[in-house]
């Protein structure tokens, strides 16, 4: 019963009242780095993917801008987006912005807003209707999805996106306050350790052109 309580109402009010308190910092990072990023390369600062929430919802996801405009799409056999070291799509910027997930904080703004959490399965791409999307993965959508979430901090980029799907599924199935803090400490350690931040390029393919310039 205290399971159901966090996962339907008091996860969403931790989340509000955390992305209250950071906003100030998370808008003078924005500031900060608008000019860098502009510097960079210059164009979009923010990157707005559309992405399925809870309930299946499509919205907007904020990023920093990491690559340079008009990049072309890469992805790995699986369909994931490509990560790998010395990416000459990625901005110098941009790289530094990867490997601290500096281009990840804009997503309070989502927490802010309602269409993310700060722990659940990372968002998945809105490309078809949810009508469309199989049964058995409709269930990842009964959360919101996270900055971070299970995979992203245990395996980040090193697992398949059929592994990530699975531990997506054990987190919904097994959402709790002392999960989602286990998971943003381990999120941290992984962060200042660089871990699994880069997938082979042997996995990938190419097809398309990323029109906002990343992915």
């Amino acid at each position: 019963m205290k399971n159901v309580l966090y996962k339907k109402y008091i996860k969403r009010c931790l989340d509000f009242i955390l992305a209250l308190i950071i906003l100030p910092f998370v808008l003078l990072l924005i500031i900060v780095m608008t000019p860098i990023i502009y510097i960079s390369d210059p164009g979009p600062i923010f990157y707005r993917g559309l992405r399925r929430g809870i309930g299946g919802k499509a919205f907007k996801m904020f990023k920093f801008r990491s690559m340079y405009v008009n990049s072309p799409d890469i992805r790995n056999q699986d369909g994931s987006t490509f990560n790998g070291d010395n990416d000459p799509r990625v901005t110098k910027v941009g790289k530094f912005m990867r490997k601290t997930s500096i281009d990840e904080i804009p997503q309070l703004l989502n927490v802010l807003i309602g269409d993310m959490s700060f722990v659940g399965p990372r968002p998945t791409l809105a490309s078809k209707s949810f009508d469309e999307v199989e049964m058995e993965r409709k269930k990842r959508y009964d959360v919101r999805p996270g900055i971070t979430g299970y995979a992203q901090a245990y395996y980040r980029n090193s697992i398949s996106q059929k592994d990530k799907f699975i531990y997506d599924l054990h987190y919904v199935d097994h959402v709790s306050f002392l999960l989602d803090f286990r998971i943003i400490l381990k999120t941290a350690l992984s962060v200042l350790k660089h871990e699994n931040i880069y997938v082979s390029k042997e996995k990938t393919m190419i097809g398309g052109n990323a029109k906002g310039g990343d992915l």
